[in-house]
């Protein structure tokens, strides 16, 4: 059977948060876009992920119009708490930036974004399989994707790879054009999701001599919260009650509890390809750079990524001009390296690196309690924090 053949300006594979940002960023421009993705709408919008949205991407979420349930919804907080060593101590990030973040789950994004683009029209092709990416080097890329026992085939200008670590975008472009850069931490995150409310009105970040805990929310009513746990754990090792006792031991407070309803073991890297882009192909998201989520850059990062990327296509479809699209990546990954760097270093802050990676005498550990203790001793360095917590300005 032929394949349907369609076209639209912009193909955009992956309907995750850089997705469909990126569609709705063109859309206010004029610009047509179709979204193609593998798994089905419910899964998206019931995945829960990153929840700790920067400064500018609640701006740029308000700007976009995407921020109405947002702003009803939303937690802001205008700080952070960092406990280690018996003590506690707030990082006060409005005081020091003038700016706040807001804690609104990635899947409620997701949720608000795709009622957008089906307001607007925009198509988006959920369980979507055999996607192919073709004659990208080209002036003329295609992509190609069954659903429903039919074929299809999109022309299209320009395509926004934003389908992921393990999508199909990255390994389309030919071997040796990138350059890989990666660091695997040698532990993960055991996180959950517990039918409780938030014990603390704003994010605790404890470091403990059994291993890192963190304290956060989904809602006034949903609590969520991670340890550290060796990269392999079987989650099967820890029921519910060793899982509240070692969070009551590492953050130093009684919590609330109640039913957990999600468990999930996440391991921890840091990835970087450079450049982002190849031909008409444009890497976005975690795509093209991975963070360990110590410092909740993940989100953010990809809303950077195409915020930049939907000027660069407007602006050659305004005026012809190639100019942004040809300064894509290193824009991109100017912002890239400095939140790399921030992410390494709240991770190596905050957790314990046993075996190998520490020293048997403790000098690691003294080490970092001090640097914890310059931390929230000094304004110069808790501002630092706070402006990185924050976010850099988006490009």
């Amino acid at each position: 059977m032929p394949a349907h053949k369609l076209r639209t300006q912009v193909a955009i594979i992956g309907s995750g948060p850089a997705g469909l940002i990126l569609s709705h960023l063109l859309h206010r421009q004029g610009i047509e876009s179709m979204v193609i993705e593998t798994q089905t709408r419910n899964y998206l919008e019931e995945r829960i992920r990153a929840g700790v949205l920067e400064q500018g991407t609640v701006d740029l979420l308000n700007e976009a119009g995407l921020g109405e349930r947002m702003r009803r919804e939303g937690l802001v907080h205008r700080g952070i708490e960092l406990r280690f060593d018996g003590r506690s101590h707030r990082i006060d990030l409005h005081e020091l930036t003038g700016r706040s973040v807001c804690v609104y789950g990635q899947h409620e994004i997701v949720k608000d974004m795709i009622a957008a683009r089906s307001a607007n029209g925009g198509p988006i092709y959920f369980e979507a399989s055999q996607v192919q990416i073709h004659d990208c080097e080209s002036e003329s890329p295609r992509v190609t994707f069954d659903q429903a026992g039919e074929a299809y085939e999109v022309a299209c200008g320009f395509i926004g790879g934003c389908d992921g670590f393990h999508g199909i975008c990255r390994p389309s472009i030919p071997a040796g054009v990138l350059s890989i850069y990666e660091k695997v931490y040698p532990f993960g995150w055991l996180g959950i999701l517990a039918e409780a409310a938030p014990a603390a009105p704003e994010l605790i970040y404890a470091s403990h001599e059994s291993g890192f805990a963190l304290l956060s929310m989904r809602s006034p009513r949903i609590t969520r919260a991670y340890l550290q746990c060796p990269p392999a754990e079987d989650i099967a090792a820890w029921p519910d009650d060793r899982i509240w006792e070692a969070l009551q031991q590492r953050l130093g407070m009684p919590i609330n509890q109640g039913p957990i309803i999600q468990k999930s073991v996440t391991a921890m890297r840091s990835f970087v390809t450079e450049p982002m882009q190849y031909g008409r192909l444009f890497l976005a998201g975690d795509a093209a750079h991975i963070v360990p989520p110590t410092g909740a850059k993940g989100l953010n990062l990809a809303a950077a990524d195409v915020s930049v990327l939907a000027r660069a296509i407007a602006a050659w479809y305004r005026d012809g001009t190639t100019e942004q699209l040809d300064s894509y990546s290193a824009v991109c990954l100017r912002r890239v390296w400095r939140v790399q760097h921030f992410s390494w270093w709240m991770t190596s802050l905050l957790h314990r690196f046993a075996g190998r990676f520490e020293d048997a005498g403790g000098f690691d550990r003294r080490r970092q309690l001090a640097e914890l203790e310059q931390v929230v001793t000094s304004r110069s360095a808790a501002q630092t924090l706070a402006e990185n917590y924050t976010g850099l300005p988006f490009s």
